[in-house]
C-alpha cells in the first residue's frame, strides 16, 4: 500500500541547496553560490514565496545562468535559486490519445489529467546506427502527390519547406487524418494562439484527433517551452514506438524550434554565427531529428515543416535541415496563387528513400511524370508567348498535351482521401506513352 510513497521518498533530495540572484539580463538570470548541471530544472524563489520554474542554460564567471520557463516578472535582486536535481521530462501514458497537452504533460483541452505510466527525459540521445532497421516498407499518408511522386518509408524523416501562407498546416492536417500509421503525434511549436483551435477543429478534425496526441506551445511562451514542445512530442512518439507501433510525428515548425534555440544560446553568451544562429542551435537540430527512425520495435516517421523566409532556400535552417533529413517537399507560392492544392513543386521535391520502398512500375510512372514536367518547365516561356511550333519537339508536345491531366491528378481537396493503390492506379495511363 505504501510502496508508491516509499519510492517517492527514495527519489526525493533531502538536502536543498540555494544560490543568490545577483544579475538579470533579458531572460537570463545569474545566480551566485550554487553548483548545478546544465539542463537541470530549478526554482527561482521570490521573497514573497512565489516560485518561478527555470532551467540552467549555462555558466559565466563562476555564476549559474538560468532562464525562467514562464516569466521573469517579479524576480528581484537577492532572491534564491533552488536546485531540484531533476531534468526536464514528459509524463507519458496510455490515456494520451485524443488529448491536447503542454510540454509538461498538463491538459490544454479542459479535460482531466492524463494517467501517467512513466516519465521520459525530453533531451535523449538518439539510438545508435545498428539499433535501426533498414527502411523497406512504405507509409501512405493519403495525399496522392506524396504517395505517388514522393513516397515515404516507415521511419523516414522528411521536411515540408515553404513560405508563410502556402498551406503547410493544411497539408499536415490532411496527412494526420489520412495516414495508415498506428498513432499520430503532432507538435505545434510556437504556434499562434488563435490558430491552435483552428488546426484542431478544421485541419485535424474529429477523426484525426481520436488517434493523435497534440503537444502545444504558443508563440508568447518562453523559448525554453517552445523547444520543449518539439522534444516532448518526440519523446511521446518514442513512447509509442517502444510499444511496437508505427508513429507519424509531425512538428510544426522546425524553424521556430531553431529560433527558440537561438534565443537560448544568445542568452547564454554564445557568439552568433550564421545569420545570428549560434553553433549549438544546429547541434540541437541534429540531435532532435536523429531521434526519429525505424527501430527493432516500432518506427517514427517524421514530417517537419520548415519556413523559408522570403522563399529563400539558402537560409541556414533550411540548408541545415535539408542536409540531415531524408527528403524534402517544397511548397510553391506560384502554384498556390494559381489555386493548385496541395501546391507541391514536384521538380524541386525529393524523397531519398522512394527507390527503396516502391516497385519498378511505380518508379517508372514517377519518372515519366517528372520527365513531362521538366520538359514543359524548360520551354514554358516559349509555350506561353506562342513562340513554340508544335511538332518541333515530340517530348514537349507530350508535356503540353498531358500537363492539365497531370496537374489535376496531383491536386486534392483537404477532405479527399486516396489509398496508395488508388493513387498509383490513377497514373496507369502513363504506361501507354511512347
Amino acid at each position: 500500500m505504501f510502496q508508491h510513497f516509499h519510492d517517492h521518498l527514495q527519489q526525493t533530495r533531502q538536502l536543498r541547496t540555494f544560490g543568490s540572484i545577483v544579475e538579470a539580463n533579458g531572460n537570463a538570470i545569474e545566480a551566485d553560490g550554487l553548483a548545478c548541471a546544465l539542463g537541470e530544472c530549478c526554482d527561482i524563489v521570490c521573497s514573497d514565496g512565489v516560485r518561478h520554474p527555470a532551467e540552467v542554460i549555462g555558466f559565466r564567471g563562476g555564476r549559474v545562468l538560468a532562464m525562467p520557463l514562464v516569466t521573469s516578472a517579479g524576480i528581484r535582486f537577492g532572491d534564491r535559486l533552488q536546485r531540484t536535481g531533476n531534468s526536464a521530462s514528459m509524463p507519458v501514458g496510455s490515456g494520451m490519445l485524443g488529448r491536447v497537452l503542454t510540454p509538461d504533460g498538463k491538459p490544454l483541452d479542459g479535460r482531466h489529467d492524463v494517467r501517467i505510466d512513466a516519465r521520459l527525459p525530453l533531451d535523449r540521445t538518439s539510438p545508435p546506427p545498428f539499433a535501426r532497421n533498414i527502411i523497406r516498407d512504405p507509409l501512405s499518408v493519403g495525399v496522392r502527390a506524396i504517395d505517388t511522386m514522393l513516397t515515404v518509408g516507415r521511419g523516414q524523416r522528411i521536411g515540408i519547406f515553404g513560405g508563410s501562407g502556402v498551406g503547410k498546416s493544411t497539408l499536415i492536417g490532411m496527412m494526420t487524418r489520412n495516414t495508415t500509421a498506428d498513432v499520430t503525434v503532432v507538435g505545434l511549436v510556437g504556434e499562434r494562439g488563435r490558430e491552435v483551435r483552428e488546426f484542431l477543429e478544421d485541419s485535424l478534425g474529429e477523426e484525426g484527433r481520436k488517434r493523435s496526441v497534440v503537444v502545444v506551445s504558443t508563440s508568447d511562451e518562453s523559448p525554453l517551452m517552445r523547444m520543449r514542445a518539439a522534444m516532448a512530442a518526440t519523446a511521446t512518439a518514442e513512447f509509442y514506438a517502444a510499444q511496437g507501433k508505427h508513429v507519424l510525428l509531425v512538428l510544426d515548425s522546425l524553424t521556430r524550434f531553431a529560433m527558440a534555440a537561438r534565443e537560448v544560446g544568445l542568452a547564454a553568451g554564445e557568439p552568433p554565427a550564421t545569420k545570428g544562429y549560434p553553433p549549438s542551435c544546429f547541434a540541437k537540430l541534429a540531435r532532435l531529428l536523429e531521434r526519429a527512425g525505424n527501430f527493432h520495435t516500432g518506427s517514427i516517421t517524421g514530417f517537419y515543416t520548415v519556413l523559408m523566409e522570403g522563399d529563400d532556400e539558402q537560409d541556414p535552417v533550411v540548408d541545415g535541415a535539408r542536409s540531415i533529413l531524408d527528403g524534402h517537399i517544397v511548397l510553391s507560392r506560384d502554384l498556390a496563387s494559381e489555386g493548385v492544392y496541395p501546391p507541391i513543386d514536384v521538380l524541386r521535391s525529393l524523397s531519398r528513400l522512394m527507390p527503396a520502398v516502391t516497385t519498378q512500375l511505380h518508379q517508372q510512372r514517377a519518372r515519366t511524370v517528372r520527365r513531362l514536367f521538366a520538359a514543359y518547365a524548360r520551354s514554358e516561356d516559349l509555350v506561353r508567348v506562342g513562340a513554340y511550333k508544335p511538332g518541333s519537339d515530340p517530348e514537349l508536345d507530350q508535356a503540353v498535351q498531358h500537363r492539365p491531366r497531370l496537374r489535376e491528378l496531383l491536386q486534392q481537396t483537404s477532405a479527399a482521401r486516396f489509398t496508395a493503390a488508388e493513387s498509383l492506379e490513377a497514373f496507369a495511363w502513363l504506361d501507354n506513352l511512347p
